[in-house]
């Protein structure tokens, strides 16, 4: 198990299958939940979004769902060593998640750094693998849980690819969720760029706002220099 520290101190446990990279900070920083807000973070691997945001000083109710046992073990090791206790780690299936009637529309605010690569052949390894694969999260079961997850109005942030730009966001609408936002990051103003994030809202009308690049090359997005190993 490895620790990462994050800018203000948080603790974040990783270990092979259950890490993360630039792409989960700059979506836990491209939109942050306020205090009040219950907040969802989902496919939420070691817990990295919902306790970057704990590190950016939200304490509002905020549920990390993982599919994966390990990672989400993490996420609540995590939680524990950091005094995080709004933060609840939730090893589920998002498919099944939110189906009856009282469970729906519970949340104002909602994350997800999904899956990136249709399902294929991969490499062998000894450990299960990281959830970059679309095997159980598709960009349609992605939107139809945060649809089903969030009342009226409330909002969605993810991060993919920028070839699967097309998937998400007609998966994104068939769920009733308006992309409203849109990014992308790139390491130099001359690179193509290899990430992209979006905010939609539930139940919103048409009206997506372009903002500027990411550059992720100067090392503006840091997460602490310390790095330890257990």
């Amino acid at each position: 198990m490895a620790t990462e520290i994050l800018t203000h101190g948080t603790k974040v446990y990783t270990a092979p299958g259950a890490q993360f990279g630039t792409d989960a900070l700059l979506l836990a920083r491209f939109a942050v939940p306020k205090n009040k807000d219950r907040a969802l973070e989902l496919c939420s691997g070691c817990g990295i979004v919902a306790l970057e945001w704990h590190d950016q000083g939200y304490r509002g109710a905020c549920t990390a769902v993982e599919i994966m046992p390990e990672a989400s073990a993490l996420c609540a090791k995590a939680v524990q060593d950091n005094d995080a206790a709004h933060i609840t780690p939730l090893c589920a299936d998002l498919r099944t998640l939110f189906l009856q009637g009282a469970q729906r529309g519970q949340f104002d605010f909602a994350a997800c750094n999904p899956p990136y690569f249709a399902a294929g052949p991969r490499s062998p390894a000894p450990l299960p693998p990281p959830p970059r694969h679309t095997d159980s999260c598709t960009a349609e079961d992605l939107a139809a849980c945060a649809a089903r997850a969030l009342r009226d109005g409330g909002k969605l942030v993810l991060c993919q690819r920028p070839d699967r730009l097309a998937d998400v966001f007609c998966a994104l609408r068939a769920a009733g969720l308006e992309p409203k936002r849109l990014a992308f990051a790139r390491k130099t103003a001359q690179d193509a760029p290899w990430l992209f994030l979006t905010e939609a809202q539930k139940g919103r009308k048409p009206g997506l706002r372009i903002e500027p690049d990411l550059l992720t090359g100067n090392g503006a997005v840091r997460y602490g220099a310390e790095h330890q190993q257990e």
